[in-house]
């Protein structure tokens, strides 16, 4: 099957096209806050974090794997077409995919593993991110050039922004409610003030940016520039780019483990990660994955890494004490995405070649 048969997109040509060859996809991510080890303090100036995992009862886990040890595909769940990317709420335990060929957003149900709500949005939504604390999320519309703002209560679109062009992947922080976009025709990104939903500054970063994630601990946002193979470092306070940072090749997702200030940035031009030393700003490690690494996300809970491979429909799990891949497990086609939960053990990969979604069971402590 040939690359477009897989149905990824080239955001630099794909806006307003269906039939287009397209490229890896990247960036997936949750954003969470939480220790296993008893390091909570660190988190004492984000007390509305801490009350999300204060409130972890809350959320129910899914079925168990045969083996709860190992992790694996406990469900396949179908959603709309082409979906590129998911976020969960650590509150309710939902989980949203943006079905890039639909024109929606399909909303999971963590506890029955059933769409229980479609909701429309902009033009080929391409990103997702929720914030914990408020619940509202945040969708990229890449044919739109515009975010549409999604009531996590009532499933409904409460505000359109329109930001730059062909806006790719979208990173929260809840702490200072601000809202980054990576513009990837554009060669910016776009802060967003979360209270207000406006514009509130545009930056300049590498060319054709996609992934993005924050450090609340920091006010640090990361940005992978995939056609520079470099990631830029932005002060959250000034909105300036303090460093540009040498990764591998067509780097695509980014996902920060803010406990251990550490970057994690799939590079989909190869077959690896590479590992960020926020504190020094240089790359300490570089672990070999699957074919077409798209997007990481991080357990904070287990100190482990989920890389969604979309060349080898696999996700590969890494345990970031030893920077090693401990598992590789087989998706469904064309993996586009990924997130999980901690509370639960739950990671979830958009298969964008099979409009599915599969959910990786995990253990949910180390």
């Amino acid at each position: 099957m040939s690359i477009g048969d897989f149905g990824l997109r080239d955001r630099r040509s794909d806006k307003g096209s269906t039939g287009s060859a397209r490229e890896q996809r990247v960036m997936g991510r949750v954003r969470i806050i939480g220790d296993r080890r008893g390091r909570m303090l660190r988190l004492a100036a984000f007390p509305a974090v801490l009350g999300v995992l204060a409130g972890a009862g809350a959320v129910a886990a899914p079925s168990a794997s045969a083996d709860p040890a190992v992790p694996g595909v406990t469900a396949t769940i179908p959603v709309g077409g082409d979906p590129t990317d998911v976020a969960v709420n650590l509150v309710t335990g939902t989980a949203y995919v943006t079905n890039g060929g639909s024109n929606t957003v399909s909303v999971i149900s963590g506890r029955t593993n059933t769409v229980t709500a479609t909701i429309t949005v902009g033009s080929y939504p391409q990103d997702v991110a929720v914030s914990p604390v408020t619940g509202t999320v945040y969708v990229t519309n890449g044919g739109s050039d515009t975010v549409s703002v999604i009531s996590g209560r009532t499933n409904t679109v409460t505000a359109t922004i329109p930001v730059g062009s062909d806006p790719n992947y979208v990173a929260v922080n809840s702490a200072t409610r601000t809202v980054y976009v990576t513009n990837s025709g554009g060669d910016t990104v776009s802060v967003i003030n979360a209270r207000t939903n406006t514009v509130t500054a545009t930056i300049s970063v590498g060319s054709v940016p996609y992934g993005v994630d924050v450090n609340s601990l920091t006010n640090t946002v990361y940005v992978a520039n995939a056609s520079s193979d470099t990631v830029s470092v932005i002060n959250g306070k000034t909105n300036t780019v303090t460093a540009t940072i040498p990764v591998g090749s067509d780097p695509n997702g980014v996902a920060v483990n803010p406990l251990t200030n550490t970057v994690y940035v799939a590079n989909g031009g190869g077959t690896t990660v590479s590992v960020i030393s926020g504190r020094t700003g240089t790359v300490t490690a570089t672990i070999t994955v699957g074919s077409g690494p798209s997007v990481p996300a991080v357990n904070l809970l287990t100190d482990t890494v989920y890389v969604a491979n979309t060349y080898s429909d696999t996700v590969s799990v890494i345990s970031a004490k030893t920077e090693a891949v401990t598992a590789t497990i087989p998706v469904g086609s064309a993996p586009d995405g990924m997130a999980v939960n901690p509370l639960t053990g739950t990671a979830y990969a958009p298969n964008s070649g099979s409009n599915t979604v599969s959910v990786i069971s995990s253990p949910r402590f180390g």
